[in-house]
């Protein structure tokens, strides 16, 4: 959907205040500057320290918001086969979070359309990026989601799919910190939620956001010069478990005198599937009260809802929708005030992706740290969504996702071999031949599935582990052309099933059977 942050920054797009609300908790990445700055009243962190891969970028065209003038770009190669790159953040375990990412491509890979890619949360899907449309309008896009931290990081990555023809790119990147209360009725270990529309009904004025509402999230506008109504009484929204910001409720739709209101929200057509909606209404005359129905497309939403100037919200955590979608008010026998309507969100809600077992995951994220220049797309879970594991990895596809071979020859590594490798206890293949590694072998005994370790070609050190010798189902360990020393471990020599390859190289203080 189109962006908030306009293509010329003629204006501020807050208001000078004196006293705002303090900053909302989290993250909020200005992708691809290289200093953090304030801008409208909100600090915008430099991107660089939450990712590893991607080349910063600046727009040089005139009058761009600021958030805009910078973005991080992607190498896309087809030829490398489907890679994720991702933000990693540290988060609360359990806490919900909602994350936007904010796109404009400002012809950063050249004329013509922007590219088309993906974007994850963890290791889930969330939805296929295309600014096309937005672009050609001349303004940004922006997507929003809300997800559940299942871990102490979160992972937000962009990915090229079979559409993607250049390098993917990101403008901004938030991810808020939410109350307890705000979407509490969605199972979020279950579902997460994508944005369709957030209204602020019978508005005529800008987009409301931060400091009106503390998460910053963004109202649109949806007038009707016909039926819009405003007020200036102070509403109490503490009771609110979505927390709205006020002033979206002192603006209004309004039946007319047939006393029926009837709207298409969102404006689009949406894709079969189970939604979450919520509605929002205030009486904008101080004191008094209507009762009336609410339908979506002809099916009773709520029956005789009274409203006053107090307000309230009615929601379906859990509602099927297809296609176009019409809103209808109806007056409730009786009552003398027509229909009103203030606000409204609507997500859709899609099924989480699977993960990668925890113990895997911490003991790669080590396995990284031992390598100095570790392939760009190792960041995220490293094997969900499927298509984008990591390079080198191969997961199980069992009930729980588990790393079952490594191969990482030939991709001029340098550093050392984690010990943390024997931490993948369900790997049966290793390589990382032909790399320029050094250090010991590490103990690998506690790979009871280990088959293969290749190893040849790299600048290891030390003795070689006597452990070997005990792995039951190894069929091929080659070591050659290395600096390993000492004796090799006699269970090793003429072990019945194993291809063993030790020279030539490593000056051996007894010689190994010849190869």
């Amino acid at each position: 959907m189109s962006s908030p942050f306009f293509i010329l920054l003629l204006f501020s797009l807050f208001a000078a205040v004196l006293s705002q609300p303090p900053q909302p908790r989290g993250f909020l990445l200005d992708c691809g500057s290289t200093v953090d700055s304030t801008i409208s009243g909100l600090r915008w962190l430099s991107d660089g320290p939450f990712v590893a891969a991607g080349v910063p970028r600046n727009l040089s065209l005139a009058g761009l918001a600021p958030i805009l003038s910078t973005l991080r770009s992607f190498p896309f190669d087809p030829s490398a086969g489907p890679r994720k790159f991702c933000y990693v953040f540290f988060v609360f375990r359990g806490a919900r979070y909602l994350v936007r990412t904010t796109y404009y491509y400002g012809g950063v890979n050249g004329p013509g359309s922007p590219p088309v890619f993906d974007q994850i949360v963890d290791g889930t899907f969330w939805t296929m990026v295309n600014t096309t449309a937005d672009y050609a309008a001349g303004v940004s896009s922006y997507y929003e989601g809300v997800f559940l931290a299942i871990g102490k990081t979160m992972s937000v990555c962009v990915a090229g799919n079979t559409y993607t023809e250049s390098d993917p790119f990101i403008s901004a990147l938030e991810v808020i910190l939410l109350d307890d209360s705000v979407y509490n009725s969605t199972d979020l270990r279950k579902n997460a939620m994508g944005l369709i529309a957030r209204s602020d009904f019978g508005s005529t004025g800008m987009i409301v956001r931060y400091p009106d509402d503390k998460f910053d999230r963004y109202w649109q506008p949806f007038s009707d010069s016909t039926r819009g109504q405003s007020s200036t009484h102070n509403i109490s929204v503490s009771d609110f478990w979505n927390l709205p910001p006020a002033n979206v409720l002192n603006t209004a739709l309004v039946a007319g005198s047939d006393k029926f209101l009837v709207l298409q929200w969102p404006p689009t057509s949406l894709p079969n599937s189970s939604y979450y909606v919520a509605l929002y209404f205030a009486d904008t005359l101080p004191g008094s009260s209507r009762i009336f129905n609410v339908f979506i497309n002809d099916y009773s939403f709520y029956s005789d809802l009274t409203v006053t100037s107090s307000g309230l919200v009615v929601f379906a955590t859990q509602w099927i929708l297809s296609g176009l979608t019409r809103i209808t008010l109806s007056a409730s026998p009786g009552s003398v005030l027509p229909p009103i309507i203030n606000a409204g969100e609507i997500y859709r809600l899609f099924s989480l992706g699977r993960v990668t077992h925890t113990g895997d995951i911490i003991a790669l994220v080590a396995i990284k740290k031992n390598i100095s220049n570790p392939p760009l797309d190792w960041s995220g879970d490293p094997c969900m969504p499927r298509e984008y594991s990591w390079t080198g990895v191969t997961c199980s596809e069992g009930t729980r996702i588990r790393v079952i071979t490594l191969n990482l020859s030939s991709m001029g590594l340098s550093g050392s071999l984690s010990p943390s490798l024997a931490r993948l206890t369900a790997l049966s293949d290793i390589s990382f031949a032909n790399n320029n590694l050094s250090g010991n072998i590490p103990d690998l005994s506690r790979l009871k599935r280990l088959e293969k370790l290749h190893l040849q070609d790299n600048q290891l050190t030390g003795r070689i582990p006597s452990s070997l010798g005990n792995s039951k189902r190894l069929s091929e360990l080659f070591l050659q052309n290395n600096n390993l020393t000492g004796e090799v471990p006699s269970n090793l020599l003429g072990k019945p099933g194993l291809n063993i390859k030790l020279v030539p190289g490593n000056p051996f203080l007894s010689s190994p059977p010849s190869s």
